[in-house]
């Protein structure tokens, strides 16, 4: 089969796919911590900026070491177990399904302010059927609509700051005056703020996505989309809100909370200028639904590799595009869409909840690749007590949303259950076929003939599970470690063959790797191993070799984490899995 090559993405394209995510925040985040931390809104917001400055290392250091698709399912995956890495993805899925929804939904209305005959829920549709077919059509289209969008949303956003800034000099600080003697809000600064930074930490949605098609980019342009990202909340979202309180006086936010902006925008500016902002919340929030797709497809794809999802997810198209995981994503989300009747604010929950929990697992398995891949090389690292700096922020944030809205995380909670427990049944599909196998058996009387046809229909597909063959290449390590290595295969994986590969050289001497292996051949009864010795040297050629060879696929063979000498990067090996 001919392999599918795709052009890779450049630090514009990159930033803009996931930028229009999080630059979207501009357009909700001021006025929604405004009314919960009032005049001190920009000190919440600078908070958040100081988290999201913690997280560059974070993320940096996880997807430097270990540089595949899968953003927190990627480092848990190579750093604990697949039932852990299987609960990160879970909720950036639901995540990325809540942003698609609520995104096209509320430029859909935006839009029906402009256009009022718009029916809102066949446009949130279309919306969706287009940014699908957009995805199909392949990352470089993606890429191409994405960055009009985000340079057209950073120049709005860039003109309403100017023009706000001309206002308050023209016209002076009266408004800021009498609102920031204003009551504060809850009567105590610390909740004020405290509850401010938890509804503003939702305005980094979109950080994640990055490390969720981090294959696509261009070598070194990753730490560059999160620099980008970080420096645009940083900046417009505490200076839109000094403006705001500048401008607009505080009791008039919560009256035009859904679209703050145009009303700022209306009166520095003009009608024209609240009507440009308008337009261009329609053209950023549809460019926050294709980061989702395109954040999607790559977990998804990811998960069906490492047969956590069903091998159908993996067809592609002539253009490199995974277009079954996109298409049945579309499913997804219009039947979320009409099983709400297009009344969102449950899925508010969703989206909160889930992508703060997605955070806070990228750290604890940042703080896991510290303790078990130690000798892995990273081009940064983040220093340990800002890793756990930023998790407490995360928890705190969590906490704080489950204060405002409690009825929000028990709607999260119903989202998520039956997300896990369809996750849960992927993993254990081998031992669910066992127990169908012998229900079919106890009653194969009445129905013979149905119960003959179906159980040999599954222990073919049984057998087929387990014989899919692994291969784990060692460097001679003592019994210690292959004894770790065939404990991790037979807790995590469903096979039931394990080839041991030694690449040997002129003056290797393994008589000691052999006996080991006869010891660990008789105690693991279950695992049929065959050892295997090659002269060469290890590396990509070998891999390729023996895969190609074996018709293993790559992300089906194992090593050890490699030392600073080693003279290749993990991305180097074709997605070969770490799992010592």
């Amino acid at each position: 089969m001919k392999e599918i090559v795709h052009k890779k993405l450049n630090q514009l394209q990159a930033t803009a796919i996931c930028g229009n995510d999080i630059s979207s925040s501009c357009l909700y985040v001021s006025a929604l911590t405004i009314l919960y931390a009032g005049q001190y809104a920009w000190i919440s917001l600078l908070i958040v900026g100081v988290v999201l400055f913690l997280f560059r290392k974070i993320y940096g250091e996880v997807v430097g070491a270990i540089p595949l698709n899968g953003g927190a399912y990627n480092v848990l995956l190579n750093t604990s177990t697949k039932r852990l890495a299987s609960l990160a993805a879970t909720l950036t899925v639901l995540s990325y399904m809540a942003t698609a929804v609520i995104s096209a939904s509320e430029g859909m209305h935006y839009l029906h302010g402009i256009f009022e005959g718009l029916n809102v829920t066949i446009a949130t549709v279309i919306v969706l059927v287009l940014f699908t077919g957009l995805a199909i059509l392949g990352i470089g289209e993606s890429a191409f609509v994405a960055v009009i969008i985000f340079i057209t949303h950073i120049a709005t956003l860039t003109l309403l700051v100017l023009a706000s800034v001309w206002f308050v000099l023209t016209n002076g600080l009266e408004t800021f005056h009498v609102n920031w003697q204003a009551p504060i809000a809850y009567d105590n600064i610390k909740t004020a703020l405290f509850l401010g930074f938890s509804a503003a930490m939702l305005g980094i949605s979109g950080f994640e996505s990055s490390a969720n098609f981090v294959e696509e980019q261009e070598h070194g342009v990753f730490p560059k989309t999160l620099r980008n990202m970080w420096a645009i909340v940083t900046f417009f979202n505490p200076v839109i809100a000094i403006l705001l309180v500048c401008v607009i006086p505080l009791t008039q936010v919560g009256e035009n909370k859904e679209s703050l902006l145009a009303h700022l925008g209306q009166t520095t500016g003009g009608s024209w200028l609240a009507w440009l902002i308008s337009i261009d919340a329609v053209m950023v929030l549809c460019g926050a639904v294709l980061t989702s797709f395109v954040g999607v497809s790559g977990l998804l794809n990811r998960m069906t590799l490492d047969r956590i999802l069903p091998n159908y997810f993996l067809k592609q198209n002539n253009r490199g595009s995974h277009y079954r995981i996109v298409i049945s994503f579309l499913i997804l989300c219009i039947s979320v869409l009409f099983a709400t009747s297009g009344h969102l604010e449950s899925l508010a929950g969703v989206y909160t909840f889930s992508f703060l929990a997605v955070m806070g697992l990228f750290g604890i398995g940042n703080l896991l690749l510290k303790y078990k891949r130690k000798k892995l090389p990273r081009p940064e690292r983040a220093r340990g007590i800002a890793v756990v700096t930023a998790v407490t922020f995360i928890i705190a944030a969590f906490l704080g949303n489950m204060r405002l809205n409690i009825n929000s995380f028990y709607t999260f909670l119903q989202y998520m259950i039956p997300s896990l427990l369809f996750i849960g049944i992927m993993l254990n599909r081998v031992n669910l076929i066992r127990l169908l196998i012998e229900a079919l058996e106890y009653f194969y009387q009445p129905l013979r003939k149905m119960v003959v046809v179906s159980n040999r229909y599954l222990q073919n597909l049984s057998i087929k599970i387990n014989s899919q063959e692994f291969v784990f290449f060692t460097k001679g390590d003592d019994i210690t470690i292959l004894n770790k290595v065939l404990q991790y295969v037979e807790d995590n994986e469903t096979t039931k063959k394990l080839k041991i590969v030694y690449v040997k050289n002129d003056i290797s001497n393994n008589e000691e790797l052999k006996k080991d292996l006869e010891v660990l051949d008789r105690a693991y009864d279950g695992l049929d191993i065959e050892y295997i010795e090659i002269q060469g040297v290890f590396g990509p050629e070998i891999i390729d070799e023996l895969s190609q060879k074996w018709k293993i696929p790559k992300n089906f063979m194992f090593i050890g984490s490699p030392g600073n000498k080693f003279s290749y990067r993990v991305s180097d090996l074709g997605g070969v899995r770490l799992i010592m």
